[in-house]
C-alpha cells in the first residue's frame, strides 16, 4: 500500500512540473510588457529618439590653436541642425577636424577639414571608387560633387592650405546649406 501511495505522488509531481506552451507565452508577456512600457515612456516623455547634442567648441579651439589650417565652422544654421560629434585628430599626412551633424530631416552628415594631401586623403575618406561628378557653386565658391558609398553624397572644396569635405546621407540641398554655412 505504501508503494502505491509513493508512485501516485511521483505521478502527481511529474504532472505538476509539465510546462505547456501557453505557460511559456504567459511568462514571456509578463517579462516583455514592462520592458515595452519603459521603452515607450523613454521615447515619448524623454525624447529618446532625438539626437544628443555635443559642444564642439573644444575640438574647434584645439584646431584653431594648432594653426594647421584656417578652420571653418557652421554658422547661421537653425536649431534643427544638431552637432552630435566633434574631434580634432592626427591623420596620415596631417591633422583633421571632424564635425558630425544631424540635419533637420534626421540624416547624418560630416564636415571634415584637413591639411593632409588631398590625393591621399579624399580616397581614404570617400572610398577609392569615389569620383568627381562636376563643379557645384555653393555661396559663390566652387565645390566638387562626388558620389561615394551607396546612399551618400559629398561636396569637396580644395583650397591651397586645406581640403574641406561635406559628406553624408543628406540630400544635395542640405549638403549645400551646410557647405554654405561654413565660415571662418
Amino acid at each position: 500500500m505504501e508503494q502505491q501511495a509513493s508512485q501516485s505522488e511521483v505521478v502527481e509531481s511529474a504532472q505538476r512540473s509539465e510546462r505547456r506552451p501557453r505557460d511559456m507565452v504567459i511568462s514571456m508577456l509578463v517579462l516583455l510588457v514592462p520592458i515595452l512600457l519603459a521603452f515607450g515612456v523613454y521615447r515619448v516623455f524623454f525624447d529618446g529618439h532625438d539626437p544628443i547634442p555635443v559642444d564642439a567648441s573644444v575640438a574647434i579651439d584645439d584646431a584653431r590653436h594648432a594653426n594647421a589650417f584656417p578652420v571653418l565652422v557652421p554658422a547661421g544654421l537653425g536649431d534643427d541642425w544638431v552637432t552630435v560629434s566633434a574631434r580634432w585628430q592626427e591623420v596620415d599626412g596631417g591633422k583633421a577636424l571632424r564635425l558630425g551633424l544631424v540635419t533637420p530631416d534626421g540624416d547624418g552628415v560630416q564636415v571634415v577639414q584637413t591639411d593632409a594631401e588631398p590625393t591621399a586623403f579624399i580616397p581614404a575618406e570617400l572610398t577609392a571608387d569615389a569620383r568627381p561628378e562636376g563643379a557645384v557653386d555653393v555661396a559663390g565658391g566652387s565645390w566638387q560633387s562626388y558620389s561615394t558609398r551607396p546612399g551618400e553624397r559629398a561636396l569637396v572644396k580644395l583650397d591651397p592650405d586645406r581640403t574641406v569635405i561635406v559628406v553624408g546621407e543628406a540630400d544635395d540641398g542640405e549638403l549645400r546649406t551646410l557647405a554654405a554655412a561654413l565660415k571662418p
